[in-house]
Order: C-alpha cells, then structure tokens, then sequence
C-alpha cells in the first residue's frame, strides 16, 4: 500500500511517498481501509521532531492520528464490527508508530466508532481528535446552565466544538477568535464575542467568567477573569499556569476512546455538532497540506484523500 511518512525530522519537505505492507489485525482489531486522514499538530510536532525522544529506531514514521474510511477486516475476537461499515476513530501513535497517512490502518475495534449517518466521510474524519479534547475540556470547565465560559481560541477546531459542546450543555460562552470571525462564532452557538488582543483581560473584567478554556493557548495572563474557586482547563502542560485565589486548573489528557466518539457521533447526527473542512489534499500531496497548515489562518481542516 501507499503511505506517506518521514526518515528524518525537518520541514514539510521530508514526507514522501512509500511502499509498505499492508498490516494484518490482531484478534481484537479491525483493519480500515482509508478514506479522509485530516492534518493535526501532533503529525507538524512529529515531523519536525518533537517527540524524537519517544520514537523507536525504524526506516520511518507514517504520522496521522485520526481518520474515517471502511472496516476491511476484522479480528477474530472482534464482535461488533462488519466489514464494509463506514467508522471513525483516533489512533494511539505514540504507542504504534502506525498513522492514517496510508490507505490502511489497524486499529484496535474499541476504539472506533460508526461514522455519523448522512455526513461526508472527510468532514465525519475531522470530529475525533478535536472531537474528544473539546468534550474533555467542557467537561473539566464544569459547563452547565447558570454558568459562563470563556472559549479562547474559538474559532479554531477544538475551540469550535467547546463552543457549541458548552452551549448544548447551557452555559453561557463568552468565545474569544479572529476579527472577521463574529458570524461564525455566533453561529456555533456563543452569547458573546470578543477578538483577541494584548488588552482582552482589561475588557472582560476581572472575575467575569466562571471557567476558562484556553485552546489559543494564551495562559496566565487569563487569570485574572476568572472568579474566585473558578476552572481554568489548558490544552497543553506548558501553558498551565499555576492555580491562584482556589482556582482548579487542569490540562487535557486526551486519549483515543471509541465509547466516547460515539456520544459524539449522536451529537452530529442531531445537529449539535458541525464538521467543517477548509481544503483536501491528494494524499501525496501532503507535504503541501503541511506546509498551509503552517502558514495558518484556518477556519477548517485540511484533510487528506488517500
């Protein structure tokens, strides 16, 4: 099969185009044949090096950690899944090394989900990372009626889903994004819009908001709106800050978990959830998908076609 992957760490020039077999499932997994693999972070972070410390010596690395397509075969112990259903699942990299940027993956049969019903598989491919770490953010946010919530960030893919995951649960948001993105914005669902600036914090107000969603990353410097006793939930460890005035502070542990893509699944198929992809790449094309990726400015996803 074709999968694309890098020998060595560098810009988007070092993913090429390769040859490899196509992996057998173990017992419990299922092999899917792919059809969408979007482009995250993690796949710039492992190419450019980020996680050297953590990969094994191999001839090279296939990144991309989630992805839709059709179940091809399954494992022997594997109960609930047919060939040819359509799923969705996100991969666990950093333990196989075995990415979505190919036209076959494995996947252990727990961890993918049925892909939502009526939904283009390429926008059904980019709900399971951004999916899962908004859910777990709103989650950690406390988002329920009679509270607020500020989403920073709002406009990007996790931010998006906070928005509309924290609203369906009746907080009120106050989301935080570009200054062209107040329709869409509003459009997931928020109460407020605010763009982002160096003086944000001046014009929230000090203690307005019952809990923080930080996915632009911004950190301490948000504190200070959030109330005595609040929720401040950081996306990555680095940008935590440290808790103040009973502040609960936590960071995302996401993680691939089938049971919880499928409540996701339900939420796109009522209207809850909206999928949006910005551009699809030929999968051998993917360098190029990088390389727009990090040039930014996104509202979607780039997803590529295998």
């Amino acid at each position: 099969m074709r999968a694309v992957g890098f020998s060595r760490f560098g810009g988007p020039e070092v993913l090429e185009v390769f040859e490899v077999t196509v992996p057998e499932p173990e017992a419990d997994e299922v092999l899917v044949k792919i059809v969408a693999a979007p482009v995250n972070p993690v796949d710039i972070g492992a190419r450019a090096g980020a996680f050297a410390a953590l990969l094994p010596q191999r001839e090279h690395y296939v990144p991309g950690v989630e992805f839709a397509g059709y179940i091809e075969e399954v494992g022997k112990h594997t109960s609930r899944r047919e060939i040819g259903q359509p799923v969705i699942g996100l991969l666990p990299w950093l333990e196989t090394f075995e990415g979505s940027y190919a036209e076959y993956v494995r996947v252990p049969a727990d961890l993918v989900a049925a892909a939502p019903s009526g939904v283009d598989l390429t926008a059904a491919a980019t709900l399971p990372l951004n999916g899962i770490t908004a859910d777990l953010a709103v989650s950690q946010a406390g988002a329920a009626p009679g509270r607020t919530v500020l989403i920073t960030g709002a406009a990007g893919g996790v931010g998006g889903y906070a928005v509309q995951l924290a609203t369906a649960r009746g907080a009120r948001v106050i989301a935080v994004a570009g200054p062209g993105d107040d329709e869409l914005i509003r459009s997931l669902g928020a109460s407020e819009f605010l763009t982002r600036g160096d003086d944000l914090t001046q014009r929230l107000g000090a203690g307005r908001v019952d809990a923080v969603i930080d996915a632009a990353l911004i950190g301490a410097a948000l504190l200070p709106v959030v109330r005595e006793g609040g929720a401040f939930v950081a996306l990555l460890p680095p940008v935590a800050p440290p808790p103040q005035r009973g502040i609960t502070v936590t960071t995302v542990q996401q993680a691939p978990d089938g049971a919880r893509l499928a409540e996701l699944v339900d939420l796109v198929e009522a209207g809850t959830l909206s999928l949006r992809v910005a551009e699809t790449y030929p999968l051998e094309k993917a360098a190029d998908a990088h390389a727009r990726f990090e040039r930014g400015g996104l509202r979607g996803r780039l997803v590529l076609i295998p």
